[in-house]
Protein backbone atom coordinates (compact mmCIF):
# COMPACT_ATOMS: atom_id res chain seq x y z
CA UNK A 1 0.00 0.00 0.00
CA UNK A 2 1.52 3.51 -0.86
CA UNK A 3 2.11 5.75 1.53
CA UNK A 4 3.17 9.47 1.75
CA UNK A 5 3.98 11.46 4.78
CA UNK A 6 2.56 14.53 6.08
CA UNK A 7 4.52 17.56 7.65
CA UNK A 8 3.36 16.23 10.88
CA UNK A 9 4.79 13.08 10.58
CA UNK A 10 1.89 11.21 9.51
CA UNK A 11 1.76 8.43 6.99
CA UNK A 12 -1.31 8.57 4.89
CA UNK A 13 -2.29 5.47 2.57
CA UNK A 14 -3.92 6.23 -0.66
CA UNK A 15 -5.16 3.99 -3.68
CA UNK A 16 -4.43 5.45 -7.02
CA UNK A 17 -6.76 3.04 -9.87
CA UNK A 18 -7.34 3.43 -13.31
CA UNK A 19 -6.12 5.85 -15.92
CA UNK A 20 -7.32 9.15 -17.35
CA UNK A 21 -7.90 12.30 -15.26
CA UNK A 22 -8.02 11.91 -11.38
CA UNK A 23 -11.49 12.07 -9.40
CA UNK A 24 -10.40 11.80 -5.78
CA UNK A 25 -13.11 10.58 -3.88
CA UNK A 26 -13.55 11.01 -0.08
CA UNK A 27 -15.15 8.63 2.60
CA UNK A 28 -17.47 9.22 4.98
CA UNK A 29 -16.97 9.60 9.23
CA UNK A 30 -14.62 6.95 10.60
CA UNK A 31 -14.35 5.05 7.24
CA UNK A 32 -11.23 3.78 4.87
CA UNK A 33 -11.03 3.52 1.19
CA UNK A 34 -13.30 0.60 1.41
CA UNK A 35 -16.23 2.66 1.52
CA UNK A 36 -16.33 3.14 -2.13
CA UNK A 37 -15.92 -0.58 -2.80
CA UNK A 38 -18.20 -1.28 -5.80
CA UNK A 39 -18.73 2.26 -6.61
CA UNK A 40 -15.42 3.78 -7.39
CA UNK A 41 -15.54 1.07 -10.54
CA UNK A 42 -18.22 3.01 -12.51
CA UNK A 43 -15.89 6.18 -13.17
CA UNK A 44 -13.03 4.04 -14.68
CA UNK A 45 -14.38 4.77 -17.94
CA UNK A 46 -13.60 8.65 -17.87
CA UNK A 47 -11.46 9.37 -14.95
CA UNK A 48 -8.80 7.58 -12.92
CA UNK A 49 -9.86 7.29 -8.83
CA UNK A 50 -7.73 8.23 -5.72
CA UNK A 51 -8.79 7.35 -2.47
CA UNK A 52 -6.99 7.42 0.94
CA UNK A 53 -7.75 5.68 4.34
CA UNK A 54 -8.21 8.95 6.42
CA UNK A 55 -5.56 9.50 9.45
CA UNK A 56 -7.01 6.88 12.11
CA UNK A 57 -8.48 4.32 9.72
CA UNK A 58 -6.97 1.26 7.46
CA UNK A 59 -3.21 1.70 6.93
CA UNK A 60 -2.56 5.16 7.89
CA UNK A 61 -1.13 6.26 11.06
CA UNK A 62 -3.72 6.81 13.58
CA UNK A 63 -2.05 9.52 15.90
CA UNK A 64 -3.71 10.25 18.99
CA UNK A 65 -4.05 14.24 18.44
CA UNK A 66 -7.12 16.89 17.14
CA UNK A 67 -8.70 15.98 13.73
CA UNK A 68 -10.46 18.26 11.90
CA UNK A 69 -12.09 18.64 8.16
CA UNK A 70 -9.30 20.71 7.27
CA UNK A 71 -6.42 18.44 8.46
CA UNK A 72 -8.31 15.64 6.17
CA UNK A 73 -8.30 18.28 3.36
CA UNK A 74 -4.68 19.23 3.74
CA UNK A 75 -3.58 15.26 3.86
CA UNK A 76 -5.30 15.18 0.03
CA UNK A 77 -3.32 18.44 -0.83
CA UNK A 78 -0.19 16.18 0.59
CA UNK A 79 -1.12 13.45 -1.89
CA UNK A 80 -1.61 15.53 -4.68
CA UNK A 81 1.61 16.89 -4.19
CA UNK A 82 3.23 13.85 -3.95
CA UNK A 83 1.06 12.49 -7.16
CA UNK A 84 2.61 15.35 -9.03
CA UNK A 85 -1.67 16.10 -9.80
CA UNK A 86 -1.88 20.05 -10.29
CA UNK A 87 -5.95 19.70 -10.32
CA UNK A 88 -8.52 17.03 -10.18
CA UNK A 89 -12.39 16.59 -9.47
CA UNK A 90 -13.49 15.88 -6.31
CA UNK A 91 -16.24 13.80 -4.92
CA UNK A 92 -16.96 13.14 -1.31
CA UNK A 93 -19.79 12.04 0.96
CA UNK A 94 -21.27 12.32 4.28
CA UNK A 95 -17.78 13.69 6.21
CA UNK A 96 -15.82 13.36 2.84
CA UNK A 97 -18.72 15.92 1.42
CA UNK A 98 -17.30 18.34 4.66
CA UNK A 99 -13.32 17.62 3.60
CA UNK A 100 -14.13 18.70 -0.04
CA UNK A 101 -15.59 22.06 0.91
CA UNK A 102 -12.69 22.61 3.18
CA UNK A 103 -10.41 21.46 0.37
CA UNK A 104 -12.56 23.26 -2.72
CA UNK A 105 -12.78 26.57 -0.60
CA UNK A 106 -8.37 26.63 0.35
CA UNK A 107 -7.28 25.50 -2.51
CA UNK A 108 -9.13 26.55 -5.37
CA UNK A 109 -6.69 26.25 -7.62
CA UNK A 110 -6.22 22.02 -7.07
CA UNK A 111 -10.26 21.42 -7.85
CA UNK A 112 -11.53 21.27 -11.33
CA UNK A 113 -15.15 20.14 -10.14
CA UNK A 114 -16.85 19.40 -6.80
CA UNK A 115 -19.53 16.73 -6.28
CA UNK A 116 -21.21 16.81 -2.29
CA UNK A 117 -23.24 14.09 -1.52
CA UNK A 118 -25.65 13.62 1.62
CA UNK A 119 -23.50 16.54 3.21
CA UNK A 120 -24.09 19.73 5.53
CA UNK A 121 -22.35 22.82 5.69
CA UNK A 122 -22.00 22.24 9.29
CA UNK A 123 -22.15 24.57 12.14
CA UNK A 124 -25.33 26.48 13.28
CA UNK A 125 -26.74 27.18 9.83
CA UNK A 126 -26.35 23.08 9.41
CA UNK A 127 -29.59 21.02 10.09
CA UNK A 128 -28.96 18.79 12.39
CA UNK A 129 -30.45 15.13 12.93
CA UNK A 130 -33.49 14.28 15.24
CA UNK A 131 -32.89 13.02 18.90
CA UNK A 132 -34.47 10.08 17.86
CA UNK A 133 -31.61 9.59 15.59
CA UNK A 134 -29.07 10.49 18.20
CA UNK A 135 -30.19 8.19 20.57
CA UNK A 136 -31.04 5.17 18.36
CA UNK A 137 -26.64 5.49 17.39
CA UNK A 138 -25.42 5.99 20.80
CA UNK A 139 -28.00 2.93 22.41
CA UNK A 140 -25.74 0.84 25.32
CA UNK A 141 -26.59 -1.99 22.99
CA UNK A 142 -23.89 -2.56 20.19
CA UNK A 143 -26.35 -4.61 17.80
CA UNK A 144 -29.39 -1.99 18.38
CA UNK A 145 -27.05 1.08 17.53
CA UNK A 146 -25.76 -1.31 14.22
CA UNK A 147 -29.06 -2.09 13.36
CA UNK A 148 -30.27 1.69 13.40
CA UNK A 149 -26.91 2.98 11.57
CA UNK A 150 -27.99 0.29 8.77
CA UNK A 151 -31.78 1.54 8.10
CA UNK A 152 -30.13 5.01 8.16
CA UNK A 153 -27.45 4.03 5.14
CA UNK A 154 -30.26 1.57 3.45
CA UNK A 155 -33.82 1.47 3.02
CA UNK A 156 -35.46 -1.87 4.15
CA UNK A 157 -36.19 -3.27 0.93
CA UNK A 158 -32.55 -2.91 0.42
CA UNK A 159 -31.12 -4.55 3.21
CA UNK A 160 -33.19 -7.40 2.75
CA UNK A 161 -31.45 -8.65 0.31
CA UNK A 162 -28.42 -7.26 0.80
CA UNK A 163 -27.22 -8.35 4.16
CA UNK A 164 -23.97 -7.27 4.30
CA UNK A 165 -21.42 -6.87 5.66
CA UNK A 166 -21.46 -3.06 4.51
CA UNK A 167 -18.44 -1.04 3.95
CA UNK A 168 -19.99 1.96 4.85
CA UNK A 169 -20.26 0.82 8.98
CA UNK A 170 -17.32 2.41 9.78
CA UNK A 171 -13.38 1.01 9.95
CA UNK A 172 -13.57 -1.71 12.53
CA UNK A 173 -10.17 -1.68 13.04
CA UNK A 174 -10.04 1.91 13.85
CA UNK A 175 -8.64 2.33 17.96
CA UNK A 176 -11.38 4.03 20.24
CA UNK A 177 -8.76 7.06 20.10
CA UNK A 178 -9.52 7.65 16.56
CA UNK A 179 -12.91 7.09 16.39
CA UNK A 180 -13.03 10.06 19.04
CA UNK A 181 -11.24 12.24 16.95
CA UNK A 182 -13.06 11.48 13.66
CA UNK A 183 -16.70 12.51 15.26
CA UNK A 184 -14.96 15.53 16.39
CA UNK A 185 -14.15 16.78 13.36
CA UNK A 186 -16.78 15.74 11.99
CA UNK A 187 -19.13 17.74 14.78
CA UNK A 188 -16.87 20.39 14.74
CA UNK A 189 -16.92 21.35 10.65
CA UNK A 190 -18.00 24.90 9.64
CA UNK A 191 -17.71 25.82 6.17
CA UNK A 192 -21.10 28.61 6.08
CA UNK A 193 -18.14 31.23 5.67
CA UNK A 194 -16.08 29.51 3.55
CA UNK A 195 -18.88 28.31 0.81
CA UNK A 196 -19.38 31.65 -1.11
CA UNK A 197 -15.44 31.23 -1.94
CA UNK A 198 -15.44 27.70 -3.79
CA UNK A 199 -15.26 28.51 -7.23
CA UNK A 200 -15.53 25.03 -8.93
CA UNK A 201 -18.48 24.15 -10.79
CA UNK A 202 -20.52 22.02 -8.04
CA UNK A 203 -23.02 19.08 -8.41
CA UNK A 204 -25.03 18.75 -4.97
CA UNK A 205 -26.70 15.17 -4.55
CA UNK A 206 -28.82 14.06 -1.42
CA UNK A 207 -31.42 11.56 -0.41
CA UNK A 208 -34.91 12.77 -0.20
CA UNK A 209 -34.91 9.74 3.30
CA UNK A 210 -31.77 10.93 4.54
CA UNK A 211 -32.09 11.29 8.39
CA UNK A 212 -28.73 10.48 9.28
CA UNK A 213 -27.55 13.81 7.80
CA UNK A 214 -31.32 15.49 7.06
CA UNK A 215 -31.78 16.52 3.23
CA UNK A 216 -32.51 20.23 3.92
CA UNK A 217 -28.76 20.55 4.17
CA UNK A 218 -28.43 20.29 0.65
CA UNK A 219 -30.54 23.54 -0.61
CA UNK A 220 -27.99 25.19 1.91
CA UNK A 221 -25.48 24.29 0.26
CA UNK A 222 -26.55 24.72 -3.28
CA UNK A 223 -28.07 28.38 -2.22
CA UNK A 224 -24.87 29.24 -0.46
CA UNK A 225 -22.08 27.75 -2.93
CA UNK A 226 -21.64 30.25 -6.27
CA UNK A 227 -23.89 28.20 -9.54
CA UNK A 228 -23.71 24.90 -7.25
CA UNK A 229 -26.60 22.57 -9.39
CA UNK A 230 -28.40 20.18 -6.98
CA UNK A 231 -30.43 16.61 -7.25
CA UNK A 232 -32.40 14.96 -4.87
CA UNK A 233 -33.09 11.22 -5.18
CA UNK A 234 -36.18 10.23 -3.88
CA UNK A 235 -36.25 7.77 -1.33
CA UNK A 236 -32.89 7.65 -1.04
CA UNK A 237 -30.78 7.06 2.60
CA UNK A 238 -27.74 8.38 3.66
CA UNK A 239 -25.44 5.76 1.35
CA UNK A 240 -27.85 6.62 -1.68
CA UNK A 241 -24.18 6.21 -3.83
CA UNK A 242 -24.23 2.34 -2.87
CA UNK A 243 -27.67 1.35 -2.93
CA UNK A 244 -28.83 3.92 -5.89
CA UNK A 245 -25.61 3.83 -7.54
CA UNK A 246 -27.28 3.08 -10.98
CA UNK A 247 -28.58 6.90 -10.94
CA UNK A 248 -26.24 8.33 -8.97
CA UNK A 249 -22.94 7.29 -11.06
CA UNK A 250 -24.83 8.79 -14.17
CA UNK A 251 -25.33 11.73 -12.53
CA UNK A 252 -21.78 12.39 -11.23
CA UNK A 253 -20.50 10.95 -14.77
CA UNK A 254 -22.59 13.89 -16.65
CA UNK A 255 -21.49 16.21 -14.60
CA UNK A 256 -17.92 15.25 -15.08
CA UNK A 257 -18.55 15.10 -18.92
CA UNK A 258 -19.08 18.62 -18.79
CA UNK A 259 -15.72 19.35 -16.77
CA UNK A 260 -12.81 20.30 -19.41
CA UNK A 261 -9.78 17.52 -18.18
CA UNK A 262 -7.02 19.76 -19.01
CA UNK A 263 -3.76 19.61 -17.69
CA UNK A 264 -3.24 17.33 -14.97
CA UNK A 265 0.56 17.06 -14.01
CA UNK A 266 2.84 19.60 -12.63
Amino acid sequence: MPLVTTPDGTRIAFQLRGTGPVLVLLAGQANSHHWWDGVREDFHAVRSTLTLDYRGTGDSDAPDAPYSTELFAQDVITILDALDIDRADVYGTSMGGRVAQKLAAHHPERVRSLILGCTSPGGPHSIERSNDVRRSLTTTDPAAAQHALATLMYTPAWLATHPGPHQTMGDPTMPAHARRHHLTASRTHNAWDDLPAIQARTLILHGTDDLLNPTPNAPLLAHRIPNAQMTLLPGARHAYFEEFRGVASRLVLGFLEGAEPGCEKT
